[in-house]
C-alpha cells in the first residue's frame, strides 16, 4: 500500500502491515463458509445479484413489503456512497457487503478493505470487481478483530439479526478503541422488529426461511448507541438516504458489563438489505 494507516497505536507502518495482513488472511480463506449454510441456486437474492436486477422484497408474515434496491447495489458507487467512503478511516470492514460496490471503490483507492457477506453470490461478485470478500456472518470469528478502524453497515444492514444492541456490541468488538461506525438508517422515525423472508415478486413463494430483521430510523439508532457508550460523530442525508456516524469508546472499561456472545442462527438474518420503507398494508 502506498498510504500508511495508524490502526493500533503501534505506529503507521506497523498498523498498515497489520491491516494488509488481515485483508490477506481474508483472501486466503474466502471460500470458507463459516457457520453459513449453502443456499439453493434458485434463491431469489442470489438470482437477483447474478442478473443485477429485481424485483426483490423483504416480506413480513402479514404481507407488508420492503423493496430492495438490487439495481443500485449492483451499479457503481453513487455520490451518496462516495460521501460515505470519504469519511472512512484506516482499514475498513464492510458488513453485508452485497455485490461489493463499496469494497471495490475503496480497493481502487488503495485502502485496506474487506467485505463480508453470508451470500456466496455476493462474495463472488465482490471478488469479480477486484475487492476482497469473505463468506462470513458478522457474528462469526473474523480477521483483525479489534483492529478495524471503520465498520460499515450500509443498505439497511443495521437491521442484521433484529437486535440493534447485539450488533452495536459486535461492531465495538471489531473496531479499534475510538473506531468509526457508519450506518445507514431508515428515512423515517421507526424502531421495529419483524420476521421476514426474501421474495422475488410480492405473490411469489420465498425461501421458506424466515429470519429476524430490524428497521431503525436515526433517532432509534442514536438511543441504542448512546446506551452502549457510542458518541455521535456525524449525521447527514444524501440522495434521499440517511446516515449516522458513531465513534466507539476510546478504551474498554473494566466495569463494563460482558458483551453479548449471541450468534444469529439464520444466515438470512445477516444478509444485505435496503432501507426503503413502504406503507403498511
Amino acid at each position: 500500500m502506498s498510504t500508511a494507516y495508524d490502526l493500533t497505536g503501534a505506529g503507521p507502518a506497523d498498523a498498515d502491515a497489520d491491516a494488509d495482513a488481515d485483508v490477506a488472511e481474508a483472501a486466503g480463506v474466502a471460500g470458507i463458509a463459516g457457520v453459513a449454510t449453502d443456499w439453493a441456486a434458485a434463491d431469489p437474492y442470489s438470482a437477483a445479484l447474478r442478473t443485477g436486477r429485481g424485483p426483490l422484497f423483504l416480506r413480513r408474515a402479514d404481507g407488508w413489503l420492503l423493496p430492495l434496491e438490487v439495481e443500485r447495489w449492483c451499479a457503481r458507487a453513487d455520490p451518496a456512497d462516495l460521501a460515505i467512503l470519504d469519511r472512512c478511516e484506516g482499514a475498513v470492514l464492510d458488513v453485508g457487503c452485497g455485490p461489493g460496490r463499496l469494497v471495490a471503490e475503496l480497493a481502487a483507492r488503495g485502502r485496506p478493505v474487506l467485505g463480508i457477506d453470508v451470500s456466496e453470490a455476493a462474495v463472488a461478485h465482490t471478488l469479480e470487481l477486484g475487492g476482497q470478500a469473505l463468506r462470513r456472518s458478522v457474528f462469526d470469528p473474523l480477521p483483525g478483530e479489534g483492529r478495524w478502524a471503520t465498520v460499515l453497515l450500509i443498505d439497511g444492514n443495521v437491521g442484521i439479526g433484529g437486535d440493534p444492541l447485539a450488533l452495536l456490541r459486535r461492531a465495538a468488538d471489531l473496531l479499534v478503541p475510538g473506531g468509526l461506525l457508519i450506518a445507514e438508517t431508515a428515512p423515517v422515525d421507526v424502531d421495529e422488529r419483524a420476521e421476514v423472508e426474501v421474495v422475488g415478486l410480492p405473490e411469489a413463494g420465498g425461501t421458506g426461511r424466515a429470519f429476524p430483521w430490524a428497521r431503525l430510523g436515526t433517532p432509534a439508532l442514536l438511543r441504542y448507541a448512546h446506551r452502549e457508550g457510542w458518541r455521535t460523530a456525524g449525521q447527514w442525508t444524501a440522495g434521499g438516504r440517511c446516515f449516522l456516524a458513531l465513534r466507539s469508546r476510546s478504551a474498554r472499561s473494566s466495569a463494563e458489563p460482558p458483551k453479548s456472545t449471541a450468534v444469529i442462527s439464520s444466515q438470512w438474518a445477516r444478509n444485505p438489505s435496503a432501507e426503503r420503507p413502504v406503507a403498511d398494508r
